[in-house]
């Protein structure tokens, strides 16, 4: 404890950068956790639901479902009908880019963590080389201080431990919330296949029907 308080005493300047990319840390998990909490839905019982639906030809019970249903995916959903129901030949363009927008907001502030995880061992690692450097310094002016010197390497190593710890943090909330993003993706190509199997089996039925009414003339 008295070589934690020395270090912050005496190496504040250089400890802050990583308390504050600690803090950015926090802040960002803080976030991403409330707004995938506040998304989370049961998708297989949505996607069986809609697809039901959508075998009806039913498209306004469909936007009335994905409207219940809310959170990024059930505006997705909404999106896709919309699209569905005014432009069948070019959906699937125009999807993407719905859930590419989608996307942005899931990977919101994502580069936070990906950019200290990186960053932070170096800041960690630019503290104890600064220590060091001081610790030479007053070994330099005060003579061989074995206590001082022993004082002076300890405090310099608590910053990169510091600057190690956040960036591991960092870096296993990255992948997690990346994993999370990954899995919502998912679900958005499995509402571009439902989506686009209703399309090809409309295009199906219509071209058949087209085909009776030109034997009948």
């Amino acid at each position: 404890m008295e070589l934690l308080l020395h270090s912050i005493k005496m190496d504040w300047p250089v400890l802050l950068p990583i308390l504050i990319c600690s803090v950015l840390v926090v802040a960002v998990a803080i976030n991403r956790f409330s707004f995938y909490s506040q998304n989370k839905r049961d998708i297989v019982q949505f996607i069986h639901r809609l697809q039901k639906e959508l075998q009806k030809d039913n498209l306004d019970a469909a936007q009335s479902l994905s409207a219940q249903l809310g959170g990024i995916i059930g505006e997705v959903a909404e999106e896709g009908l919309r699209i569905l129901s005014e432009q069948k030949k070019d959906f699937a363009r125009s999807f993407d880019i719905s859930t590419g927008l989608a996307t942005r907001k899931l990977e919101s502030h994502l580069t936070i963590l990906g950019t200290i995880g990186g960053v932070a061992p170096f800041l960690g690692l630019f503290g104890t080389v600064v220590r060091i450097l001081y610790t030479f310094q007053d070994l330099a002016t005060q003579g061989n201080q074995s206590a001082a010197v022993a004082m002076g390497i300890g405090s310099a190593l608590i910053a990169t431990a510091f600057g190690l710890g956040v960036a591991i943090v960092a870096v296993i909330l990255y992948n997690t919330f990346q994993a999370t993003v990954k899995r919502y993706e998912d679900d958005f190509q499995l509402l571009k296949l439902l989506f686009l199997s209703f399309t090809d089996s409309s295009e199906e039925v219509s071209t058949n029907t087209e085909s009776l009414q030109g034997q009948f003339k």
